[in-house]
């Protein structure tokens, strides 16, 4: 289906009509008014009758003066001749077809393929170059950049403005500017120029000029429609029609040789063409034109950019606070283990302290021995102290564990070996270093093996290095010493019972299972007294998860919030830009545009800019979430999907808030738009 959207009836003709366009034997009327009456209401509710029953007929190839005093009606006329208005009462035929049967976008379609204007205040888009501003109509018309180009250049070249394609219409002349509006007026063809007052706001010289263009585009086939309140002016023209109080009041009437049958067939090729023109000339049309316009209101974009930024940065730093976080807090777990089953002291009632430990260190070997499904038991103390050896000290984790423990963690040995069973119960004061320990007491390549370090004030001797684990959650897993669990006990700790037992079950399909054995177990084992509680890692996991997927919820809700805000700024400036820019919006629909052309844009605008402000966020999301890792003692994790859905959102934002205005836009009258002052 055609883009023009016109009507279907308003392409009906009968076999007469069509007969008569293409012969070229029969004078068919281009423009024929009957009985056009218009009337306004004024706000206080009085009728003012603007035309009164007009009767005009105007055929192709007619240079006409429509000459009236201010108030006469003569500009209402020419609204509606222009179709930028319809009558209240009567008939407009254009090439014998009733406008009345043409919708709003088919009333655009005739704009942009039958008329050119003239308007006398110019009605230039200040923030486009003389060239851009020619242009306008052929966006509309579907031509491609390359071919707007050329025919403005061309034409702009013709009227004496060649050196003048990329100025500014407040760097031209009136005159010039003038001659730019004549040339936007060609640009599709211009079979018909309407000429409202061209020489009213021109110097003589320059209203000489422009009045000898137009008798010149008369001469070349068409139909110049002059509006003028200048007796002088209108004599230029080969018919005179003079109005007065909405009435013609009187018409020299048509020269004999100004009717030629012929131009018919430019009508009939006209309306069997029906050339159709994309939305906007392309997506990348629509992307143009809305940064043109952005940029020309620069400061006000800022600002409205801002709130968009901000809404969005908060989304992508806050959502990837969250994630570093929730990762942290999973990685100790899975540092654990997902397989393990924790044994604590029990939690005194009411508060977040632990009772003194009852786990005894023998408590492990029973486990093992007595709950099935498991595979490992390990009893475990942990503490800080300082280590040294010769000049240094290091303040660093001393754990003290069973003999189990490389094996339950799969963590191996990279050089010595790790304490046995034997060690502990003899409180042998062995050490296995962790990495970190390592580096940060001996010198690279130096062999610790055999040596003695101090932990606190106690002398242990090294046996062995662990291999490097990495980091976990934010934590150094290699900052640590370990020794055998009796010997720490003993000498380090001061202390006879567990402060936890890890539990590691061997079929973690069965963890739950196994939770409940133990815990009928260690009761029986402790007389009866559930004096312990059970942390299972695989649900201590998944509510871990579940918790901060509702903190995240909560991050990425304040962020929106803050987009929210944003937002609804986009709408407040769309809606001042409407009404700033009403009139460009009557003369993008003078020259052309349609109702969801002028939707296109706005909503174009909206969505670019907020588009804009979407990257922007993401980049200053992602540089604060940088700071913050780096600068503080939070982990920041980032990923693809928040930064989507956090620019995602703020296009969503676009369209939504940009829609209400944009579609305001697309609403205006355009005889009411080029009014507007």
């Amino acid at each position: 289906m055609a883009a023009n959207a016109l009507s279907a009836a308003a392409f009906d003709a009968s076999d007469d009509q069509v007969r008569d366009l293409t012969s070229g034997t029969v004078a068919v009327p281009l423009i024929e008014l009957r009985k056009v009456s218009r009337t306004f209401v004024t706000d206080g509710g009085v009728e003012v009758r603007a035309l009164r029953e007009i009767d005009l007929t105007i055929y192709p190839g007619e240079f006409i003066a429509i000459v009236g005093q201010s108030g006469s009606g003569k500009s209402t006329l020419m609204n509606i001749l222009g179709c930028l208005d319809r009558p209240s009462s009567g008939r407009y035929l254009f090439a014998g077809r009733d406008i009345q049967s043409f919708d709003a976008d088919g009333l655009a379609w005739l704009r942009r393929e039958a008329f050119g204007f003239v308007f006398q205040s110019y009605n230039l888009l200040a923030s486009e170059t003389a060239q851009e501003n020619v242009e306008v109509p052929g966006i509309y018309a579907g031509l491609s950049a390359s071919e707007r180009a050329v025919r403005s250049e061309s034409l702009l070249t013709t009227l004496g403005l060649g050196e003048r394609l990329d100025h500014r219409p407040n760097q031209l002349s009136g005159g010039q500017q003038q001659r730019v509006s004549i040339a936007r007026a060609l640009m599709n063809g211009g079979k018909i120029i309407l000429a409202d007052e061209p020489t009213g706001a021109l110097d003589s010289r320059s209203g000489v000029e422009v009045m000898a263009l137009l008798e010149t585009l008369a001469r070349r086939g068409h139909t110049v429609i002059l509006i003028t309140h200048d007796q002088e002016v209108a004599r230029h023209a080969d018919r005179i029609v003079e109005f007065s109080d909405g009435r013609v009041k009187s018409d020299t009437g048509r020269k004999p040789d100004a009717i030629d049958p012929k131009r018919n067939a430019e009508l009939a090729t006209l309306f069997m063409s029906r050339r159709a023109s994309t939305l906007f000339g392309g997506f990348g049309e629509a992307i143009r034109m809305a940064m043109s316009s952005l940029h020309a209101n620069l400061f006000r974009t800022v600002l409205t950019l801002l709130g968009i930024v901000i809404g969005v940065a908060s989304v992508v730093a806050m959502l990837a606070i969250g994630e570093g976080v929730q990762s942290g807090v999973i990685q100790r777990i899975a540092a654990i283990g997902t397989n393990m089953l924790v044994l604590q002291p029990a939690r005194a009632e009411n508060q977040r302290r632990n009772l003194p430990s009852t786990l005894a260190f023998s408590d492990a070997d029973a486990i093992m021995d007595n709950v099935p499904n498991v595979l490992h038991a390990m009893p475990e103390l942990q503490n800080s102290q300082t280590v040294r050896w010769g000049n240094a000290d290091y303040s660093t984790r001393i754990t003290a564990a069973s003999d189990v423990f490389p094996r339950a963690r799969n963590w191996p040995i990279a050089r010595g070996v790790f304490f046995s069973r034997e060690d502990s119960d003899r409180y042998e004061a062995v050490a296995v270093l962790g990495a970190t320990v390592y580096e940060q007491l001996f010198t690279e390549g130096q062999d610790p093996l055999g040596e003695w370090v101090l932990i606190g004030t106690t002398p242990f001797q090294v046996i062995g290095v662990m291999a490097r684990k990495g980091s976990s959650g934010g934590q150094d897993q290699d900052d640590m010493v370990w020794v055998p669990l009796k010997t720490g006990a003993l000498r380090l700790f001061g202390e006879k019972f567990a402060r936890q037992i890890q539990v590691a079950v061997d079929d973690i399909g069965r963890i739950n299972e196994t939770q409940e054995l133990l815990r009928s177990f260690m009761t029986s084992l402790h007389g009866g007294l559930e004096d312990f509680r059970i942390v299972n890692s695989a649900e201590l996991l998944e509510t871990v998860a579940a918790t901060q997927n509702q903190f995240r919820l909560l991050l990425a809700s304040i962020g929106g919030i803050a987009l929210l805000v944003g937002g609804i700024g986009v709408m407040n400036i769309m809606l001042v830009s409407v009404t700033e820019r009403t009139r460009e919006i009557g003369v993008r629909m003078a020259t052309g545009a349609r109702q969801r052309d002028i939707l296109a844009q706005f909503l174009s605008e909206a969505i670019v800019v907020t588009a804009i402000g979407g990257v922007i966020g993401v980049a200053l999301g992602i540089g604060v979430g940088m700071l913050i890792k780096r600068f503080g003692s939070i982990d920041v994790v980032f990923s693809t999907q928040p930064m989507l859905l956090a620019f995602g959102c703020a296009a969503a934002t676009g369209v939504i808030f940009g829609f209400a205005p944009a579609r305001k836009a697309a609403r205006l009258d355009p005889v009411v738009a080029l009014s507007n002052e």
